[in-house]
């Protein structure tokens, strides 16, 4: 609470920390600081997810093992390693229960980071109904970035230059064996319907 700035009646506070969604401690901490908090979860096919987790780490630190030695304790029997975190977070059905133990569905809010991609303006048009603001972020307000592949935020229409992502964000992705990635998607699939199932949404990651 003393790291948060004064806020208003009519203001909203926004904080973000990817490490949330997944730390076990997080949601019963929020819900003691405001039950009233509304939540965004931002999600994306955890297949892919992992992969760029990887590719970010590789780029830090290029000695780690291979993207597959990492992703199984056994490739030929099909055992996925669930310890390694770029696996683990991806299982977004099982990080969910901790927080509707605390918080309703109803207050948590999932947007999909393949269509914050191609349709930013339409997801942060769902992000602000769910804040119960005005629409103020529209499509105007959105370019798309051939070189890094992302759309990039115009501030306004007349001042100042556009927010893009940085320097760490938007590299290609390692190339990784086909049959590897279709072991992840046999991997995730029951825990993906157990997501679209809970949250009513489906993100058609198949």
């Amino acid at each position: 609470r003393s790291l948060m700035p004064r806020t208003l009646d009519s203001q909203i506070t926004v904080e973000k920390t990817p490490s949330y969604f997944v730390t076990k401690e997080a949601p019963r901490r929020i819900f003691n600081l405001s039950r009233d908090t509304k939540l965004i979860v931002v999600v994306r096919n955890p297949v892919t997810r992992a992969i760029s987790d990887y590719t970010q780490t590789l780029s830090k630190k290029p000695d780690i093992p291979t993207f597959e030695g990492l992703s199984f304790r056994n490739r030929s029997l099909g055992l996925v390693d669930t310890s390694w975190n770029a696996i683990r977070i991806g299982m977004y059905a099982v990080h969910l229960e901790s927080w509707l133990q605390y918080f309703p569905l109803s207050q948590i809010h999932f947007v999909s980071g393949e269509k914050l991609i191609t349709d930013p303006a339409g997801e942060m048009g769902k992000v602000q109904d769910f804040l119960g603001i005005k629409r103020v972020i529209t499509d105007k307000h959105f370019y798309f970035n051939k070189t890094k592949g992302f759309p990039c935020l115009k501030k306004s229409e007349s001042s100042g230059l556009p927010r893009c992502l940085g320097k760490s964000k938007g590299r290609t992705h390692v190339q990784i064996d086909p049959e590897v990635i279709e072991q992840l998607r046999d991997f995730y699939r029951p825990y993906n319907i157990k997501f679209y199932e809970t949250v009513g949404q489906d993100f058609r990651w198949e």
